[in-house]
C-alpha cells in the first residue's frame, strides 16, 4: 500500500488559482479570496474536477444562460 498526500487545486477558466496557506482549508473564504482576483468567480459555479495527478481540482465554472427573455 502507498500512500500519496493530495492537495487542494482551484481552475478558472483553464488558469490555476493560488491557494494561500491561511486559506486552504476555508472554502468560503478561499472564494472570497479569489473573487477578488476574477470578479465572474462570484456567480460561478463550484464543480469538484476530481484528481488530476496529485491534486483534487476544484473548477469555477462560469453560469451560462441568457439576460432577460
Amino acid at each position: 500500500m502507498q500512500i500519496e498526500v493530495l492537495t487542494r487545486a482551484y481552475r478558472y477558466d483553464g488558469i490555476d488559482l493560488p491557494v494561500p496557506s491561511h486559506l486552504a482549508d476555508d472554502p468560503q473564504g478561499l472564494r472570497a479570496y479569489h473573487t477578488t482576483l476574477y470578479p465572474q468567480i462570484l456567480n460561478a459555479e463550484m464543480v469538484d474536477a476530481g484528481l488530476q495527478g496529485t491534486a483534487h481540482v476544484t473548477e469555477y465554472r462560469r453560469a451560462v444562460g441568457t439576460k432577460g427573455r
